[in-house]
């Protein structure tokens, strides 16, 4: 038995101003960790869009003030009811 998998893929072409004091590594990290958190990308889609591995991307999401844990208010309230 044979899988194939499709992955469509768009690419992007930011102009940035060299003013902007950001290498390509940190704008992949910035586009990847917002995605995140809005719920558009999965963990791992995120980390694979940033180049980095689960955890390793999981370890920066502080720094860019992403939480790992990415409930909803709605969520996070039916569980501490739930507790």
């Amino acid at each position: 038995m044979v899988f194939v998998i499709f992955v469509c893929m768009r690419a992007v072409n930011l102009k940035i101003p060299d003013t902007v004091d950001l290498d390509d590594k940190d704008i992949a990290m910035i586009v990847a960790s917002t995605l995140y958190e809005k719920g558009k990308l999965s963990l791992k889609q995120a980390a694979e869009l940033a180049g980095l591995s689960k955890t390793t991307f999981a370890e920066l999401l502080g720094k860019y003030g992403v939480s790992i844990f990415n409930y909803p208010p709605s969520d996070l309230s039916r569980d501490v009811n739930n507790a």
